[in-house]
């Protein structure tokens, strides 16, 4: 799934430390406060997700809930794209300080009266989760050069973890407390404890510069494929975290449950991701395997569709695995370019577009939901973007090379994976 874990690019490059700081700074501490942080990574947008229907009965518009569903891909789109301007005037450690306390004064402002604040807050925290998302990878590469591979995948691990958490335990919590603002509002806490354990690590911070050659990727063919590619799987990921507990709540299931079913989903995504990219990286084209991911989600929504009571467990496993396109795009990104820098010219737009496209998908659902008083439209609308999926994954996983014309000497740019 988009495990939700998406979804910003690394355009970065570091600027090496000196030698006599690294041995101190890349202990067991800095280990620790990187997956700290990177439990918070979507734990502002699934623990919502769960509470929807909570929030409609006390008075929240499906309008309301439509916007709230959209305002994390846009934060995502819009946000870190500019997130390399604040990271060349403060560094990246310091940025990362930053961007934790923007999530922790989100979580905090969200819980305030009023649907304003319900809406700002939201935005807020997506704001510091979409500076963290970019950082994060640049931030490893710096300090485990030699553990990047390691370090990478423990991150995402957590930051699945995280994500299954909110969905799981939104609910409880708020049944807990007697509020459905205490229930939001304890996440702020993390996000603290996090802010917490990397401010040791925050004090120095070198100036990142990025470098993007991207005109020539917009008029690729191949580069447009990708990008539909990134958009379509984000655009999954994203109606699953927000609407799949409001899906299993009208097939008769408790919210408990509910959220437990989504946070199912995302955690049986979690292997896949491991294992798939290696897969994909063994095979001349990529197409053929997309197809067959892409064909689990669509028999999901199927599910979902014709019997959502009856085999609720299964359509929530295959939904799980066949999010594990995301990390296959992530890797054409790298395949289907020559150079570092090409390959983060084709993340950037990816990413940046692909996200603006999935923005639309959690509104356009809640919509058709509450204008049709059920699921099938929605859920049908799901299964058709399965063959737009399939037609771009085909076309993007073509052994394809998007050469960008030489331009002035730039440093060496990674791209690296941060949903």
């Amino acid at each position: 799934m988009s495990v939700m874990l998406g979804d910003v690019p690394d355009v970065v490059h570091p600027t090496p430390s000196r030698p006599t700081s690294r041995p101190r700074r890349a202990g067991l501490g800095l280990v620790v406060a990187v997956l700290l942080v990177s439990v918070n990574l979507r734990i502002a947008v699934t623990s919502l997700g769960a509470l929807l229907d909570r929030l409609g009965e006390m008075g929240v518009s499906p309008t309301t809930q439509g916007v709230l569903t959209s305002l994390p891909v846009l934060c995502f789109a819009i946000v870190g794209a500019t997130a390399m301007a604040v990271t060349r005037r403060v560094g990246v450690d310091r940025g990362l300080a930053i961007a934790l306390l923007v999530l922790t004064a989100g979580l905090v402002l969200r819980v305030l009266d009023g649907t304003p604040a319900l809406l700002a807050g939201t935005f807020v925290a997506c704001a510091g989760i979409a500076l963290a998302n970019v950082l994060i990878p640049a931030i490893v590469k710096e300090h485990f050069p030699g553990r990047v591979g390691a370090l990478t995948g423990a991150y995402t691990a957590f930051l699945s973890i995280g994500s299954a958490a909110g969905a799981a335990l939104a609910v409880p919590l708020t049944n807990a407390t007697g509020s459905w603002r205490l229930g939001l509002g304890l996440w702020a806490v993390v996000a603290l404890a996090a802010a917490l354990a990397w401010a040791p690590f925050a004090r120095g911070g070198a100036e990142r510069r990025s470098t993007q050659r991207g005109a020539p990727m917009w008029r690729h063919p191949t580069a447009w494929a990708v990008t539909v590619l990134f958009g379509t799987q984000s655009l999954y990921a994203y109606v699953m975290m927000s609407w799949l507990p409001s899906v299993y709540v009208d097939a008769g299931f408790s919210e408990e449950a509910a959220g437990v079913l989504l946070a199912v989903s995302i955690m049986i995504g979690v292997p896949f991701f491991f294992v798939v990219p290696s897969i994909a990286g063994r095979m001349r084209q990529q197409g053929p395997l997309i197809a067959g991911l892409t064909g689990l989600t669509v028999l999901g929504w199927t599910g979902l569709w014709v019997a959502p009571e009856q085999g609720a467990w299964l359509w929530a496993a295959l939904l799980g695995a066949g999010g594990s396109v995301f990390p296959v795009v992530l890797l054409c990104f790298a395949l289907r370019t020559s150079t570092s820098a090409d390959t983060a010219a084709l993340s950037t737009m990816g990413q940046s577009v692909g996200y603006l496209i999935a923005a639309g998908g959690p509104f356009l659902v809640g919509v058709l939901h509450h204008a049709t008083d059920g699921w099938a439209v929605p859920c049908a609308l799901l299964v058709g973007l399965g063959v737009v999926q399939v037609g771009a994954g085909l076309l993007a996983g073509r052994p394809v090379t998007i050469d960008a014309p030489a331009g002035p000497a730039a440093s060496q740019v990674r791209t690296g994976p941060a949903r």
